[in-house]
């Protein structure tokens, strides 16, 4: 899940990947590794019997899987063919619920967890049939205390009739959601992201790719801006292309025209790419030694900020159709970008728009950004961002 808008990303798909189906069989008998002594144990507690099994694979799962075609990579995350089961739901007043964790040793996690309702009595037995019998002379009383942690809702900032949703402790805001819960889910998935970008980046290194996260709103000319760079820089050093995007192959097909190639990475619901999603992409587009990676971000200026994906650079493209305050609008990304693009000059003498007042926005925001102003449908600037990427290069 996103953890800026808690998008889903159950539908993800890389073209020449095809969709895998996972059958999993659990079986959990809760044995306990007892002394031998003749105990039997009869709780006075819980009406059901602590015997569960899973034929079936729970719902609303994601799973995550390694493709052939990297098994020969060994990498810190991988699940010794045991599936990483991601359950992107959440859990809100749902009274008695028993969680199941099954670890994955290698990785000293919780991928997989089960959750079990159970109706409460006033009285509850609770029965453990376990392998070998165990008689209790004396008796046992148990008790139970399920601990529910209720924060108090969180409410917005109001002032002079403006709503802040963003000035919690996470951040942002999901109905139902405390801000405790929130900011510890978040945790959770940039946590296991940044582990895979790490990986990612010690790949680019050592093959000394330079990857470069693209990011823009929709409409900002990143595509055309992308396969004018190819025809020029392509002659020079080779290049390789993941495009995202929520559905169609499109721009993938457009990079493909200039002989460069291209993978798409389909999000589905999700609003941005990951770490997971560029490894493994780069795995099917197999890289070249001293080589360029374009990855063009799904449009959008706000999640992808929040992700690393191993790159060497982020890079913001904004339109001068889209206005000056951008970067103050959307101040995550183009604080997280090393160099910001204004894209389609050309136009700005049909436009109500001060470029300067754009730049300065971008440096109240980060004072360390670069900035280029280009056309790449006129050329005007082109030859300012190939020279910056084969400085790029070069370093």
């Amino acid at each position: 899940m996103c953890s800026t808008c808690g998008c889903g990303e159950g539908n993800v798909r890389i073209e020449g990947v095809e969709p895998h189906s996972h059958e999993h069989h659990h079986h959990h008998s809760h044995d306990h590794d007892h002394h031998d002594h003749g105990h039997h144990h009869d709780h006075g507690h819980h009406g059901h019997d602590h015997h569960h099994e899973h034929n079936a694979t729970p719902a609303n799962t994601v799973h995550k899987y390694i493709d052939k075609s990297e098994q020969k990579h060994k990498h810190n995350y991988e699940t010794n063919g045991q599936p990483i089961i991601v359950h992107h739901h959440y859990y809100h007043n749902s009274g008695d619920v028993h969680l199941h964790f099954h670890n994955d040793a290698q990785l000293n996690e919780t991928p997989v967890f089960h959750e079990h309702h159970h109706g409460h009595d006033d009285h509850h037995h609770h029965d453990h049939d376990h392998s070998h019998s165990h008689d209790h002379s004396h008796s046992h009383s148990h008790e139970h205390q399920h601990d529910h942690e209720h924060e108090e809702q969180f409410s917005p900032v109001i002032e002079n009739q403006n709503m802040h949703y963003g000035q919690g402790e996470a951040g942002t805001h999901a109905p139902g959601i405390s801000q405790k819960r929130m900011l510890k889910i978040e945790m959770d998935v940039l946590d296991k992201n940044n582990r895979i970008a790490v990986h990612n980046r010690e790949h680019f290194e050592q093959q000394n790719v330079l990857a470069l996260n693209l990011v823009s709103s929709p409409g900002s000319g990143k595509t055309t801006l992308l396969t004018q760079t190819l025809k020029q820089l392509a002659q020079r050093v080779p290049c390789a292309v993941i495009e995202g995007d929520q559905q169609t192959t499109n721009d993938a097909d457009r990079i493909r025209e200039t002989g460069v190639p291209a993978i798409q990475v389909n999000t589905g619901k999700g609003c941005h790419l990951d770490a997971q999603m560029v490894h493994d992409a780069t795995h099917q587009l197999g890289l070249q030694d001293n080589s360029v990676l374009f990855i063009e971000n799904v449009g959008n200026l706000v999640c992808p900020a929040s992700f690393d994906l191993g790159e060497k650079h982020k890079v913001a493209i904004l339109s001068v159709t889209e206005g000056e305050d951008k970067p103050l609008k959307y101040p995550h990304m183009f604080a997280a970008s090393d160099l910001m693009i204004i894209n389609k000059i050309d136009l700005v003498p049909h436009l109500n728009i001060d470029v300067q007042a754009c730049i300065e926005s971008a440096r109240r925001v980060n004072p360390n950004i670069e900035i280029i102003a280009l056309s790449a449908t006129t050329g005007e600037g082109m030859e300012e961002w190939l020279t910056w990427l084969e400085s790029r290069l070069c370093a």
